[in-house]
């Protein structure tokens, strides 16, 4: 079989299998986030916490209580890893650094995953399971919550009042992240995928030499990673190290993991607001943007000139013969889409153009298919600005859901669009005026100015994944993209909630001869539209310094 039809047969079995757990996967979380009964496991945790499971919170205390955790999830990760060479399990690793430590803490608990450490031979398996997994849930399931509040400010009346912000993180977790991720891992083991407590094997090499293996937990930290849309690898080489990811297959349902419940949230939506419609038009702007990524990037990487690229068939440098350069591509553009970090290639080494589609990927908003729930309220925020814009072309007051977007919405929502912008180009032009931070390029020129871009931009949208080629694990690359990923997480959480809060207050007004349908194809292309042109006036100057010059030259 030719690489061609091998790679499209490997789309079309991952889109057919989307396609099949899309309206009961999507169905069932909508259950679980509308029902009133709660499991017995979970009045325990709520009786622990001391909250009351019933009351519902107004749009500001799910907020207090959402920074709250996440305050305390940070100082506790950031805690076991200073302290996890007297802890059990440590299989001999000493405690991580202090700005190494904080940046980690802020990267889990932002759902960033960003790692500028070699898990294995940073971490302990205690601080791998305790800390880093902890967090791949219940960080994935904090961006669900918001996700289900804002949904609620869409569909409620006259109220403020946006749920209960620790029923739904609970809820979450244990009812969908945790059985899916038990599931998952199963499927990895039984393909190869390593699962132990053992610590660092020594074998010795052909030469004579002798070398450290390190195996462990893996399994059960690469499902939730990818279902969680986390990324953080258990290796350095993340999805690419034979024991992340064996075959050709694990890496193909790694990507099916990764936008399972991206898109799948678009049929919860659709449930909830009781219009399915609306939930359709939603998953097709996402796919069409993810499938214009994947055939841009694969089309990037497939070119031909020079006599290496001609015999290898492709841009082959820093991709595995197991995956190829459609699989390589495949996984490019899922895990840049999303607020997913794992990598099964190496994404420096891309050719110009294919490097310049994944920052621009995560430059989106990442909302093609978007993170755990990110993606699914910062889609909805794009929806209700496609909608202004409709309006201010037809001069009628933009309408979504019944709800009007008046003048506290549209600020609302040019906050939470200007946010993550504003944040990767403050650092990454700060970065590029700090002598020290300049020396840990690799590179010089507009290669070296995408590093730097890819780093702040990977960081500010809680993406995680690196482009390499930039040495981040200093004080400085620390410190500043860890205050990136909690200012690029948590900034747009509070426009969002803010945004549910003043929606739930209005009164919905019925529809009209003038009202723009928001689900139909010319709506779909409206969104997409916005999507590409915003992000393209926000991000072509830097893009056009960077990859474009490299590709063009």
């Amino acid at each position: 079989m030719s690489q061609t039809a091998a790679g499209l047969l490997q789309i079309g079995v991952l889109i057919t299998a989307l396609a099949a757990v899309y309206r009961p996967l999507g169905d069932y979380m909508a259950r679980v986030y509308g029902s009133s009964r709660h499991l017995r496991v979970e009045r325990w945790v709520y009786k622990a916490v001391g909250v009351d499971a019933d009351a519902d919170q107004r749009w500001t205390a799910y907020l207090r209580g959402l920074l709250a955790f996440s305050a305390v999830s940070v100082l506790l990760l950031y805690l076991i890893q200073r302290v996890q060479k007297w802890l059990p399990l440590n299989i001999g690793m000493d405690n991580v650094n202090t700005h190494t430590a904080f940046n980690t803490a802020a990267s889990f608990v932002s759902n960033t995953n960003w790692q500028s450490y070699s898990g294995e031979s940073t971490m302990s398996h205690l601080t791998q399971m305790a800390g880093l997994a902890v967090q791949n849930f219940v960080s994935a399931a904090v961006g669900m919550a918001v996700a289900i509040a804002l949904i609620r400010g869409l569909i409620r009346r006259r109220t403020d009042q946006v749920g209960n912000f620790w029923v739904d993180l609970v809820r979450g977790s244990l009812r969908i992240l945790l059985p899916l991720s038990v599931v998952a891992a199963i499927v990895l083991m039984a393909g190869g995928v390593v699962q132990n407590l053992a610590g660092p094997e020594h074998l010795t090499t052909l030469a004579g030499g002798g070398q450290d293996f390190l195996t462990g937990p893996v399994a059960s930290q690469e499902s939730i990673k990818e279902l969680g849309t986390n990324g953080g690898g258990f290796f350095n080489a993340n999805s690419a190290h034979p024991f992340e990811g064996p075959t050709a297959f694990i890496s193909l349902f790694e990507i099916f993991l990764i936008l399972l419940i991206p898109f799948s949230l678009t049929r919860t939506f659709g449930t909830m607001s009781g219009s399915v419609k609306h939930g359709y038009a939603l998953f097709a702007v996402m796919f069409v943007i993810w499938a214009l990524m994947v055939a841009g990037i694969t089309a990037s990487e497939l070119q031909h000139h020079g006599s290496a690229l001609q015999s290898a068939g492709g841009a082959m440098e820093g991709k595995e013969t197991r995956f190829g350069i459609f699989l390589s591509a495949l996984f490019a553009a899922s895990t840049t889409g999303t607020s997913c970090g794992a990598v099964n290639s190496f994404h420096d080494s891309f050719t110009p153009f294919g490097g310049g589609l994944t920052i621009l990927n995560m430059a989106l908003g990442e909302v093609a298919p978007g993170g755990v729930g990110t993606g699914l309220y910062g889609m909805l925020i794009v929806a209700m600005l496609a909608v202004f814009l409709g309006g201010l072309m037809v001069g009628r007051t933009p309408e979504f859901l019944g709800k009007k977007l008046q003048s506290r919405e549209i600020r609302l929502i040019a906050l939470y669009t200007l946010t993550t912008p504003a944040l990767v180009l403050i650092f990454t032009g700060i970065a590029l005026m700090v002598p020290s931070a300049r020396d840990s390029m690799l590179n010089s020129g507009p290669h070296g100015l995408s590093e730097v871009l890819y780093a702040y931009t990977s960081g500010s949208n809680n993406n995680g994944s690196a482009f390499a080629g930039l040495t981040a694990s200093t004080p400085f690359y620390n410190t500043t993209i860890g205050i990136a990923m909690l200012l690029g997480r948590f900034v747009p959480m509070v426009f969002a909630l803010a945004l549910a809060g003043s929606l739930g207050r209005q009164q919905p007004v019925p529809a009209t001869a003038g009202t723009l349908p928001t689900y139909k194809p010319l709506f779909v292309g409206m969104t997409v539209a916005t999507v590409l042109i915003i992000t393209g006036l926000t991000f072509f100057p830097v893009l056009a310094l960077g990859p474009l010059a490299e590709g063009l030259a």
